[in-house]
């Protein structure tokens, strides 16, 4: 299903309406501390689609905590999908869900809000200056950051021979690099999340956050090349669709298609590492 010009004119209106309220510096305490002291809990989000059906997916939000990375809380549910995917607005698909499990957790469990938001794709890093992060932060009104696991091409920004030779140059986790478009603007930075993987990710502020403090997060969220939170709001996702009654389940038991939802401490989870 393709998004309409008319659809799309709405869309572009929309997302200039909200940027003008990102805020692209810190505005926490716990940012201005190296250590990140006072912060205790990092959120993750997540879509994951059925195969063969990017009309049903699985939304889901997890908290952990900070800086065990330990999972506190999980919400994941199936959604019914109805905005089509168009490149550059893919917000206006998938964020209604994800803004929904932000305020399901900040009137049941609002002692487990999480105080930034990692997102599986861009904020700044974008056509027009407002991804998926931006919008989820702007509308959430949470610190929010981008991360994304391939470049997104705007502003000039290729992956050529010299990008390929500049992400090579990162040898060691932690080792980073500007991406500086055409406009004179960094829009993002390459990093190194970990040493055992070469592939790297693509950073950018979402909002009420600074590049600086967004890469040192991400690398301190880094058990693997994916930040733990998103990493486990995808593992959990994904395994939520495989135990739909539609989905392959692949020796699983079927369950209900509503809502999975848990707090570490309630319903004997908190031993739950099957995931991990």
């Amino acid at each position: 299903m393709a998004a309409s010009p008319g659809r799309r004119r709405r869309w572009e209106r929309e997302q200039a309406r909200l940027k003008a309220s990102v805020v692209e510096e810190d505005t926490e305490e716990w940012q201005k501390d190296a250590r990140f002291a006072g912060l205790e809990r990092v959120g993750g989000v997540d879509l994951s689609y059925i195969k063969g059906d990017d009309s049903r997916a699985c939304a889901s939000l997890v908290v952990l905590s900070f800086p065990a990375l330990e999972v506190l809380y999980q919400d994941c549910r199936m959604v019914a999908v109805s905005a089509p995917y168009v490149a550059g607005f893919l917000a206006f698909r998938e964020v209604p869900f994800l803004v929904e499990a932000v305020q399901r957790l900040q009137q049941e469990e609002p002692q487990l809000q999480p105080q930034v938001l990692l997102v599986d794709g861009n904020g700044l890093l974008h056509p027009r200056g407002f991804g998926t992060a931006c919008h989820l932060g702007v509308l959430t009104d949470l610190p929010c950051i981008g991360v994304a696991k391939n470049l997104l091409q705007v502003d000039g920004l290729v992956r050529d021979e010299l990008h390929r030779e500049q992400v090579r140059s990162l040898q060691r986790s932690g080792e980073t690099f500007p991406l500086t478009g055409t406009s004179g603007k960094v829009l993002g930075m390459v990093l190194r999340s970990c040493n055992n993987s070469s592939k790297p990710l693509y950073v950018s502020v979402g909002h009420r956050v600074s590049l600086d403090t967004a890469v040192r997060l991400v690398r301190a969220c880094c058990r693997f090349r994916i930040p733990e939170p998103i990493r486990q709001a995808d593992i959990r996702s994904r395994e939520y669709l495989r135990k739909q009654p539609c989905a392959p389940l692949e020796g699983l038991e079927a369950l209900p298609a509503g809502p999975e939802r848990w707090v570490c401490g309630q319903k004997g989870l908190c031993s739950w590492n099957e995931l991990q």
